[in-house]
């Protein structure tokens, strides 16, 4: 059993995953935490893979950007990507949405 630092919430997002800024590949993102999610995506990549990565977000002009973030896992479950390194603009963003996604986790629930 894996054991996590960060909760993970299930969505539903459009991304972009970005290789040397050459390579463009479509994703989805299935599961979001602060610190990583897991995207299908036709590529295969390998274990280590220095990405960037785009989260587009319904109903905002810019995506999120996620400057370094490496793969940690790829395979018939997905690729499971951690961040390394999000600019403060853009993990403010990350950070609303993750808050966004508690708040709603907590009603779902009945909690607040």
């Amino acid at each position: 059993m894996v054991t996590r630092k960060h909760l993970r919430f299930p969505v539903s997002l459009s991304s972009t995953l970005v290789h040397q800024n050459r390579f463009r590949h479509a994703g989805s993102v299935r599961d979001l935490s602060a610190k990583g999610c897991c995207v299908d995506s036709i590529i295969s990549p390998f274990t280590g893979m220095q990405l960037t990565l785009h989260l587009h977000i319904p109903g905002e002009s810019q995506p999120i950007l996620i400057d370094n973030a490496t793969v940690r896992w790829s395979g018939s479950a997905g690729i499971g990507i951690e961040f390394l390194t999000v600019a403060p603009a853009h993990q403010n963003r990350l950070d609303l949405m993750i808050q966004g996604l508690i708040q709603r986790l907590q009603l779902k629930a009945g909690l607040s």
